[in-house]
């Protein structure tokens, strides 16, 4: 049967162009991406992923809120031959982060808080509230890097099914649990031309239960003014996971991003 491929890239609405020498910066910056991969055939499969991220330009303060998620459907077939569709991953993240404008420049207070939903993940749940200290540490003309860092509390949910016991023995499938974490960001962004931009994002949340360890390496080209098409490779290494689940999760993706 002829395989068919349909790749489907949608962008919703952003009121910025990521790439735009504003003289004044907006107040508000909204950008939102989408895409799809679906085929049929010989195998069928669904993937979906979609974010926003707003920033809110204050006097004082920047605020940050973001939203993501991914979901994928696979076919299957049972021990009787006969196939079904049954969902294989379906992750969403939401956070929000206020950074408070010091005297210095470039520097900043901050505090964050974000919640995860993973179906298929390590952990089940994970919400995390932190906050710390920024500073921009490298400042030029066509890139940048900012690092942070703070303390945190990290409130976590094992899986249904899994594997984990406690020091008595006893399954913690479906437990909460909560830790004191550091919380460690690198961010990094070079303009590498009018046309493309190259980021670099790694987040740390160290804890005694578990070190999660986060990196999103990303390149972004302007097809034309309203326009911009995202490549990007994600990491997701957990220190301490249940047997049945693998340290690391990665994720490539291409997406495309409208602006205006």
């Amino acid at each position: 049967m002829k395989l068919k491929l349909l790749s489907i890239l949608v962008a919703a609405t952003a009121a910025t162009n990521a790439f735009a020498d504003d003289a004044e910066q907006k107040t508000w910056e909204v950008t939102s991406e989408l895409g799809a991969i679906i085929t049929s055939g010989n195998t069928e499969t669904t993937t979906l992923k979609g974010g926003i991220k707003v920033l809110h330009h204050l006097e004082r303060w920047n605020n940050e809120y973001k939203i993501d998620g991914i979901y994928k459907e696979d076919e299957v077939e049972n021990d009787d031959g006969t196939k079904d569709k049954q969902r294989t991953n379906e992750k969403y993240a939401i956070s929000a982060q206020g950074n408070y404008k010091l005297n210095e420049k470039h520097s900043h207070l901050f505090i964050y808080g974000s919640h995860v939903s993973d179906y298929f993940g390590a952990y089940r749940s994970e919400s995390v509230v932190s906050a710390g200290y920024g500073l921009r540490l490298l400042n030029e003309k066509t890139m940048w890097l900012s690092a942070e860092i703070g303390p945190g509390y990290k409130y976590f949910k094992y899986p249904d099914v899994s594997t984990e016991v406690d020091e008595n023995g006893n399954s913690l499938a479906g437990e909460y649990e909560g830790e004191i974490i550091a919380l460690g960001k690198l961010d990094y962004n070079w303009k590498i031309s009018d046309n493309a931009r190259f980021t670099q994002l790694v987040t740390v949340e160290y804890g005694d239960t578990n070190t999660k360890t986060r990196s999103e390496t990303a390149l972004l080209a302007k097809i034309n003014g309203s326009l911009q098409m995202k490549v990007a490779y994600n990491i997701i290494n957990n220190s301490d996971v249940a047997d049945d689940k693998e340290s690391t999760d990665t994720e490539t993706s291409l997406t495309l991003v409208y602006s205006f």
